[in-house]
């Protein structure tokens, strides 16, 4: 390994600013939980202070010579965990948004034609796998995978059963 070109304090810098970028994770997570549907200045300026350490850190690793393993394991995981929760965030507030507008949306148009929609068996079980899901994620440790599984199948069968109630009301209103 190449001698660093930094004295010993300053070199553990790149270093520093991962782990910042790890604590900043859950910081981001709150915010955007807290904005619900709404934009979020804060979380897209951490997002972005985020995006910009992960930049700033391997460039002084590199060009310092203070690359560490501790650097090449930690700084891609930091990158893939924020932007994972990006992601899963986004997505899922979009797809059940859109999911909830639709359902609004139809009520609205059906119950004045007296339409009356049951709750099908696939939407009452996917909303108990999205709590069941959320639930289980916040009691379990970070690296548990299962939890994040179950959301999933929840989002999807809600997605479906959204279909389902898409279909059955188009049936009801050209009888």
């Amino acid at each position: 390994m190449a001698t660093r070109a930094v004295p010993a304090p300053l070199a553990q810098l790149p270093n520093a600013l991962t782990v910042g970028r790890l604590l900043l994770i859950p910081v981001f997570v709150a915010l955007m939980v807290k904005a619900g549907d709404s934009l979020s200045w804060p979380a897209g300026i951490l997002f972005g202070v985020a995006g910009a350490t992960d930049q700033i850190d391997g460039f002084l690793a590199r060009r310092w010579r203070v690359e560490s393993r501790f650097g090449k394991i930690a700084d891609p995981l930091a990158d893939r965990l924020m932007i994972d929760a990006a992601v899963i965030l986004l997505v899922a507030y979009v797809v059940i948004g859109a999911r909830d507008l639709l359902l609004l949306a139809g009520w609205r148009v059906l119950a004045p034609r007296g339409v009356d929609l049951d709750v099908n068996l696939l939407g009452k079980t996917a909303t108990w796998l999205l709590y069941a899901g959320i639930g289980f994620r916040i009691v379990t440790h970070d690296h548990t995978a299962w939890p994040l599984w179950i959301f999933w199948i929840g989002l999807g069968g809600a997605v479906v059963a959204a279909m389902f109630y898409v279909r059955d009301a188009w049936k009801e209103l050209h009888r």
